[in-house]
């Protein structure tokens, strides 16, 4: 089975600029959703190794949430979602329209925020994806796990069955323009093996 090591140069290029388009989606929700203009920086995308991840996230001792959904349809896998601590609270008030420094703790009020923001952000690309290659994909429904990144990558793709050691990811800054601040965040995409192939035969007649 081709590895995701196997995307070629064109094949980057290609996955990037659906992902800057996704993107651009996931800005154009969320602005509407919480009411403040959100611009997104061009996207980062790279194969990275599953292993090195976690220190991308934030430091070790710091937690993570992650909205993780399995991918069904055309193509089968599963995607990821990581918001770092620094990014969480601040999501979650602006998703709750909350005054900043409002949300002091993940209740689970801020935790359904945070899990609707992963389901619009995920689904955003994954409808670019979807358009890019002319296949279906369908999101499940999102859980959300919070925990230290190592646990978190280790506890939810295992728990998927994937025996990868590799993911597509895509790494978001979200300006909130009114309050000069940035969100950062990180989807990931782990096509099954099989999909995989079919993925990579699709990029190349794209």
């Amino acid at each position: 089975m081709p590895a995701i090591h196997s995307l070629q140069t064109l094949q980057m290029d290609a996955l990037r600029e659906t992902a800057n388009i996704g993107a651009g989606h996931a800005a154009t929700a969320l602005s509407q959703l919480t009411g403040s203009t959100i611009m997104i920086k061009v996207p980062a995308i790279s194969v990275a190794s599953l292993a090195a991840l976690p220190s991308s996230f934030s430091p070790a001792e710091e937690p993570v949430a992650a909205v993780h959904m399995h991918m069904l349809g055309d193509l089968t896998g599963q995607t990821m979602l990581v918001f770092p601590k620094s990014t969480v609270m601040r999501l979650a008030e602006l998703m709750l329209r909350r005054p900043v420094g409002s949300s002091v703790a993940l209740s689970e009020l801020e935790a359904s925020a945070i899990k609707e923001a992963g389901n619009i952000l995920s689904g955003a690309y994954m409808n670019a994806l979807s358009d890019f290659l002319g296949m279906l994909l369908l999101p499940s429904p999102p859980s959300l796990v919070i925990d230290m990144s190592a646990a978190v990558m280790a506890s939810t793709i295992g728990a998927g069955g994937s025996d990868q050691e590799s993911a597509l990811c895509v790494e978001n800054e979200f300006l909130l323009t009114e309050l000069d601040q940035t969100l950062r965040g990180f989807f990931l995409l782990l096509p099954d093996p099989a999909s995989l192939q079919v993925m990579l035969r699709a990029l190349r007649l794209a």
